[in-house]
């Protein structure tokens, strides 16, 4: 019994002065921001330059699918648009010769009616271009409503097509594949003459500058932790050698998790603990999926 209880008392103060020499609060492994860019078109890759490793910067081109097609129905597009355009009634043309008459018999009408007024004419010949005034100008309107109509009409055919081919033009511009952050190229899912379709992954790329350690602690050490508080982050390079950075907590989970068995805590008793997130800023060395340090 003494025996037990010494090899017990033992491991108590090796356990002790383990914890004294520990010079962080948590453990965890490096992870970065990752992105998968998915095609978003259909047809032939013509190329795809995303080898694993490459850096790239935001926009630039990486690949591009097939767009003979596309080209194609936006010609057909284009010209059926200038054929509608050229449709369109020319109202001032239309109605010139209608115009033409109203004058006309606004002259004569004029004519008659001095003449009546001078009695070398009788009323009935004045009612008559009265009357022939009013068919006139309801011969006016009329045209104007038919000529209005089929200039919306053909307006509306226009705005259609037009909207078709900014359809075509956003789908040309989706066959081009672009960068969506400054990066590194993790992975490489597709090659040149493959068959891209709309959501195949084509490559993964993820920010390297900007990188996080991911570590896990306990409800004690929670209440000296918040986020924008500045960290001291130890990148862990293996046989006891490690590089300091200066990190910045980004995040703190909600809810707390079962201990992850591959991290360590200050308490390794705790049955929760909450995950957290510390910025920092790579100089090229960090790894994903490198064990680190944090002291808060």
């Amino acid at each position: 019994m003494k025996r037990i209880q010494l090899f017990f008392l033992a491991s108590m103060l090796a356990a002790t002065a383990c914890q004294s020499d520990q010079d962080y609060d948590a453990t965890g492994t490096f992870e970065a921001t990752e992105i998968i860019v998915s095609a978003e078109n259909n047809g032939k890759l013509f190329f795809l330059n995303a080898e694993e490793g490459r850096i790239l910067k935001q926009g630039e081109e990486v690949g591009v699918i097939d767009t003979v097609q596309l080209h194609l129905k936006k010609l057909q597009l284009t010209a059926s648009r200038k054929s509608v355009d050229s449709q369109r009634p020319d109202i001032r043309k239309q109605i010139a010769a209608t115009k033409e008459q109203i004058a006309t018999a606004e002259r004569e009408r004029l004519r008659v009616k001095k003449l009546l007024e001078a009695n070398a004419a009788n009323r009935k010949q004045l009612d008559d271009w009265d009357s022939q005034l009013a068919v006139l100008n309801r011969q006016l309107e009329a045209q104007l409503s038919t000529l209005h109509n089929s200039t919306a009409s053909l307006n509306e055919q226009s705005s259609s097509v037009a909207i078709q081919v900014t359809q075509i033009e956003d789908q040309l511009k989706k066959c081009h594949i672009l960068s969506p952050i400054d990066g590194t190229i993790l992975a490489k899912y597709a090659e040149p003459g493959e068959l891209a379709s709309v959501g195949k992954p084509l490559f993964k790329i993820a920010d390297m500058q900007h990188v996080f350690l991911r570590a896990y602690v306990t409800s004690t050490q929670l209440e000296k932790i918040k986020i924008g508080a500045k960290a001291k982050v130890f990148a862990d390079f293996g046989d006891k050698q490690r590089k300091e950075y200066e990190g910045t907590v980004s995040w703190i989970a909600d809810e707390a998790e079962f201990t992850p068995k591959t991290i360590l805590t200050d308490d390794e008793r705790a049955n929760q603990v909450y995950a957290v997130k510390i910025a920092v800023r790579n100089d090229g060395v960090i790894k994903l999926g490198m064990y680190g340090e944090v002291k808060f």
